[in-house]
């Protein structure tokens, strides 16, 4: 069984995404949203990057949030589900199918989503890492929606993901970071990083929680 999946979140596609998360704890679905759909969201996070929304990204959490330009260089812009546009609606839509056929197939308890838009400057990157803070256990499932229209090998910003749980020494897989497609994980168990961009690379990334 591949663990690739083809088509929109629905129907046999979303059966075979959860079939590879069953399998091996990941999945990448190619074709999301559509190009006209994921070109909205772009278009929405670089509008919002020229009103200077977006801030450096940090690590860590609360009080011990800093900026590592060592560990990471992107920017982020948190979602605000209760003011979403009318693009966000759509893809949150998406998602709200995608976290209650994980919780009816894997009794996982997702409650709510988080997330954020993220921009990579050129040069920018993301050094391993687990989406899980420690000494917390709210995040369960990370996915990520990519908004590059024309990604070409060569423009960096692939997402390195290392497909044993808890190893980040064997094997892994680089996964493009094209428009529409999908990528989803269990965050606390699939060490990932993102690689440095040659031109600006745009994403959703966020979290299914438990409470």
């Amino acid at each position: 069984m591949s663990r690739y999946c083809a088509g929109a979140l629905a129907g046999g596609p979303m059966i075979e995404m959860l079939n590879a998360m069953d399998q091996f704890g990941w999945a990448s679905l190619p074709g999301c949203l559509d190009e006209a759909d994921s070109l909205r969201l772009r278009t929405e996070c670089e509008k919002a990057s020229d009103r200077g929304e977006f801030k450096r990204a940090g690590v860590g959490r609360g009080l011990n949030l800093e900026v590592r330009d060592d560990i990471r260089r992107d920017q982020v812009m948190w979602l605000q589900t209760d003011a979403a546009s009318v693009e966000q609606v759509f893809f949150l839509a998406r998602l709200e199918l995608l976290r209650l056929a994980l919780n009816q197939r894997f009794f996982l308890g997702l409650f709510e989503y988080e997330g954020h838009f993220a921009i990579y400057p050129e040069g920018a990157f993301y050094k391993a890492h687990l989406d899980r803070h420690a000494g917390t256990s709210d995040r369960i499932v990370t996915t990520i929606l990519y908004l590059n229209p024309g990604w070409q090998p060569g423009d960096g910003g692939e997402l390195k993901l290392w497909t044993t749980a808890g190893d980040k020494a064997g094997a892994f897989i680089l996964i493009e970071p094209r428009m529409g497609t999908l990528v989803c994980f269990m965050a606390a168990d699939f060490w990932h990083e993102v690689l440095p961009a040659r031109k600006t690379r745009m994403s959703i990334t966020g979290w299914f929680c438990q409470r």
